[in-house]
């Protein structure tokens, strides 16, 4: 199997100072991971391509676009607290949203079997209404919309270790695309408890599964098989879309999770069996110890590609196992 390897020297240029957790070195580990991983044979290069302003506001409200440009015109600074610019972030962020788009394509070409979009800034809380949490555009918003309005269904998977907020409210109220996401809480951003569920006709297709401080991989798998799978096979996708953040490995610097590499693949190896080769998209999302990072990341494209790389093993016996069941009995 092979994967498109969605990536671009420009994803650097967002420079976002040497005290910031998300960094262009992150990228670089994911690099260095694939290779460690000998995974090189299995990737092929593909170049994302911008996002245009109609793709952007398929998602987004104007005064998002608005805010990104003036503050790159003006030479960089901060969207919030936590989310810094540079001149060149608007670019990047542009073609993170782009790399799913061009992935959609080369995937309906019959070009590999799988996508990973190496890419960054992340995505995942940009709201409709708002850049935060490092995220200046919601790449893998942006993706899910456009293959739903190719009439698929979607599934949108996101195990980073923060609520994807910003996901979340995209699809509230549309029945077209499931979301599904593990995160510690209560955490950053605050959402994601399990009683939001979506609302109209999105009710029932957002699914939180809120993690408590020291959840470990066989939590994670739990919850999946027992709360979230059969709901899954039920909304019967036709597309995964990964929001693939690593920063729930034990070593992250910014979260209090309690996974490894291990877990990494045997949840990507379950998530991505509810679709078909050939329509499964992933993005990089968290992640901010780099060594993790590298060895979480060819974890999960190990598994894209169909084949291992573990260089530890997953893990077990920490706590949360309440919270699968309580999701088991809400979704019943």
């Amino acid at each position: 199997m092979s994967v498109l390897w969605i990536t671009d020297d420009r994803f650097l240029d967002h420079d976002t100072g040497r005290s910031h957790p998300e960094r262009p070195a992150r990228l670089r580990a994911v690099v260095d991971g694939m290779q460690r991983a000998g995974l090189d044979d299995a990737l092929v290069p593909t170049e994302p391509r911008l996002a245009t302003d109609a793709e952007l506001l398929s998602v987004h409200d104007s005064a998002v676009l608005d805010s990104v440009r003036q503050v790159a015109q003006a030479g960089g600074g901060r969207l919030d607290p936590d989310t810094v610019m540079a001149p060149e972030s608007e670019a990047a962020a542009r073609l993170a949203a782009g790399a799913g788009l061009a992935a959609i394509d080369a995937l309906g070409a019959g070009m590999a079997d799988a996508a990973f979009c190496a890419v960054r800034p992340p995505g995942h809380h940009a709201t409709p209404v708002r850049s935060m949490g490092f995220c200046l555009f919601n790449s893998a918003a942006i993706c899910a919309r456009a293959l739903a309005d190719r009439s698929q269904r979607v599934l949108v998977v996101d195990y980073d270790a923060h609520h994807g907020n910003g996901t979340q409210d995209v699809f509230w109220e549309d029945s077209r695309v499931m979301y599904v996401s593990w995160h510690q809480y209560p955490f950053y951003p605050g959402t994601g408890g399990l009683l939001e569920r979506g609302e109209g006709a999105g009710r029932g297709t957002t699914i939180n599964l809120p993690m408590p401080i020291g959840a470990t991989g066989d939590v994670y798998r739990h919850g999946w098989d027992e709360a979230v799978l059969p709901a899954v096979e039920a909304f019967d996708p036709d597309w995964l879309v990964l929001s693939a953040g690593f920063d729930a490995h034990r070593a992250d610097p910014l979260t209090n999770l309690g996974l490894a590499a291990g877990d990494f693949a045997d949840l990507t190896d379950a998530i991505i069996r509810v679709v078909s080769p050939g329509r499964r998209i992933a993005f990089l999302e968290g992640g901010y110890d780099l060594d993790a990072l590298a060895d979480c990341a060819a974890a999960a494209v190990a598994v894209l590609a169909g084949t291992t790389w573990r260089p530890e093993p997953a893990t077990g016996g920490g706590p949360g196992a309440e919270v699968a069941a309580a999701a088991a009995a809400l979704l019943s």
